[in-house]
């Protein structure tokens, strides 16, 4: 009898945890992001734009910048569009993201892309590049709340 109520205190205690895990689980949410990034380099590049992200029915500035390394020349313009999911608050979108790329852009090509930055948001942006741009490299982007 002692273990099945060992066991039965254990079940308990599961519960309750799971219990209080779930309403932080429950409330994450999604919302729309629009970017616009700038990017030029020779081996190394640099990128720099904004944007606005769209939670719960209001408009939020957007800044973003990054580096980049690796084989990197010359100069586009993208505009990506998309989802970020996984976040509480508008606040949750501001952050470091990396990504290991490659592409290719003469004239105009089209770009897709999934980042996570270190709060768990998660970015899955779409959208087109414009320039001239050929790069295989290793970049950052972090975005901050203007």
């Amino acid at each position: 009898m002692k273990i099945s109520s060992a066991i039965r205190a254990v079940l308990i205690a599961l519960t309750a945890f799971a219990g209080a895990a779930l309403p932080s689980i429950a409330r994450a949410d999604s919302g729309t992001v629009t970017l616009t990034i700038y990017k030029a380099g020779w081996i190394i590049g640099g990128s720099g734009g904004g944007g606005v992200l769209n939670f719960r029915g209001r408009s939020y500035a957007l800044s973003a910048g990054g580096l980049d390394y690796g084989l990197v020349f010359g100069g586009s313009k993208t505009v990506l569009r998309g989802r970020v999911s996984n976040i509480n608050r508008p606040s949750d979108v501001a952050g470091v993201y990396g990504a290991a790329g490659a592409g290719l852009a003469v004239g105009r090509g089209a770009r897709a892309i999934v980042l996570s930055n270190q709060k768990g948001a998660v970015l899955e942006l779409t959208g087109r590049q414009v320039g001239l741009m050929a790069n295989v490299d290793l970049s950052g982007l972090a975005i901050t709340m203007r």
